[in-house]
């Protein structure tokens, strides 16, 4: 048995750092747009509580003035966040670098190529478009750390209990400066194109393009055509409130139908901020992240880039995963669920390729956070290198079969009954062969139960012994 807690917080803080106090979620500070955190007046005094935060602290700005990028998705609430934060860093006494609408990644490349102090990605990735959220990311173009998200918190809430920003303002002659980079998207468009290598083209490739009417809807259409690729674009004509509705990564159906009705090689779908891939092969069958590790990771250690011969992947990675990584030489390091603890587990054990099932797939030769553009063209090189179909990813491995199921109450998974049931079912039923993971949602009042086994029928026979224990207790 596997017990994860989800949380927006390192439970191992300075007791300086007030836990309670912390805005941001798993993934930034979310919520839906004019409520809550997401309103203009919040947002602007979070710009404002991030810069006196920093001007607290010994960090060094390379300009000498605290600069900071800002791109966005395209949801509608973007026009509104978009100048909010840009007034708050600016009466902060911040310079701040406007870069439009851009994948999330392109945020961080831009900020670290920049030499900027932080990258700000405004999206809620691939929540509806009446959501939005704040992402923070630091120089190097990783996001900031639990700790600083704390600490910024910590501030966020000392201004508000102030009443008024003018104490934390600067001097009208102190002020920083807004300009917009007319060539963001240019810079991004060469970096990912970058990343595919250049003995190969995509010349005589029909591929579907499903931009989930988002941050990357010229933008990925853009980067396969230059590599010569037959481009059919989907969800890349957005209004503002049709992000991530019926096309994505989230939504592949449309995608599925295009592919098959144009008789495409491969159609890749993103997410509204482009910080994730799922595949659709020619056949119309799903790749998910799982089988993009794979295909990644295969591709690299023949060709020598796999560093350490390891790969990260989260608990909620397939067990088929595991045994194929295995079976050719690299050994799989299972970390919580979110992109951020899969990067921090890469860092601390040096290897260079992690990801999820859900498609965030972190190439680190060429992304800091997560890329569905990149990890697309690592996949195409995969294919291309060994004269491929794209049906034929599916053939790495056969993928257990699994399921996910959402109890709606808070369940504590260290009660050592569950643990003791669990442990049972995993022997007796799954005959240790498959996997229970129980964990508590960080986002919602909700306990999230995994099980993975070898046929379906262990799995039915699992979960309906394991939700009348549940009930019971």
């Amino acid at each position: 048995m596997h017990i994860r807690e989800d949380s927006s917080t390192v439970s191992s803080q300075k007791t300086d750092i007030r836990k309670e106090s912390n805005i941001f979620g798993t993934d930034g500070v979310r919520g839906r747009a004019n409520e809550g955190y997401i309103t203009p007046d919040k947002v602007t005094t979070l710009a404002v509580s991030v810069i006196n935060y920093y001007n607290s602290t010994s960090h060094v700005t390379v300009n000498n003035k605290f600069t900071v990028v800002i791109g966005k998705d395209t949801r509608l609430s973007g026009y509104m966040l978009e100048p909010a934060l840009t007034a708050g860093f600016i009466s902060a006494g911040a310079n701040v670098i406007l870069l439009g609408p851009i994948p999330t990644h392109g945020v961080a490349f831009i900020t670290r190529s920049l030499r900027a102090d932080l990258g700000v990605v405004i999206s809620a990735s691939h929540n509806p478009f009446q959501d939005n959220g704040i992402k923070l990311f630091g120089p190097q173009g990783f996001k900031i750390s639990p700790t600083e998200e704390i600490r910024i918190s910590n501030k966020f809430h000392e201004i508000l209990r102030a009443g008024s920003l003018s104490n934390y303002l600067v001097d009208p002659g102190s002020m920083g400066k807004a300009r917009r980079l007319n060539d963001a998207a240019g810079r991004y468009v060469e970096t990912v194109k970058r990343s595919f290598p250049k003995d190969l083209s995509l010349a005589g490739m029909k591929i579907v393009i499903d931009a989930a009417n988002g941050a990357a809807h010229r933008i990925a259409p853009q980067v396969f055509w230059e590599l010569g690729a037959d481009i059919i674009k989907i969800g890349c004509d957005p209004n503002g409130i049709n992000i991530n509705h019926g096309c994505g990564a989230i939504d592949t159906n449309t995608l599925r139908k295009t592919v098959l009705k144009s008789g495409a090689d491969i159609g890749i779908s993103l997410d509204g901020d482009a910080d994730r891939v799922i595949i659709v092969d020619d056949l119309g069958n799903v790749i998910d992240g799982d089988y993009i590790i794979a295909a990644i990771a295969t591709d690299w250690l023949e060709t020598g880039r796999l560093i350490t011969n390891k790969v990260v992947a989260t608990y909620m990675s397939n067990l088929g995963l595991e045994e194929y990584l295995d079976g050719i030489g690299i050994e799989l390091i299972r970390s919580d669920v979110g992109d951020k603890h899969v990067l921090d587990q890469m860092l601390k054990i040096g290897c260079n390729l992690g990801g999820e099932k859900s498609g965030h797939v972190i190439p680190i030769d060429y992304a800091t956070t997560g890329d569905g553009l990149i990890s697309a063209m690592q996949v195409l090189a995969y294919l291309k290198r060994r004269g491929l179909r794209s049906s034929q990813l599916m053939n790495l491995y056969q993928a257990y079969p699994q399921i996910l199921k959402n109890i709606k109450k808070q369940i504590d998974p260290t009660d050592t009954r569950i643990q003791s049931f669990v442990k049972d079912i995993e022997n007796n039923v799954l005959n240790q062969r498959g996997r229970i993971i129980v964990r508590k949602s960080g986002t919602e009042n909700i306990t999230r139960i995994m099980i993975e086994a070898e046929t379906r029928t262990d799995i039915d026979m699992a979960i309906t012994q394991l939700e009348g224990f549940l009930s019971e207790i």
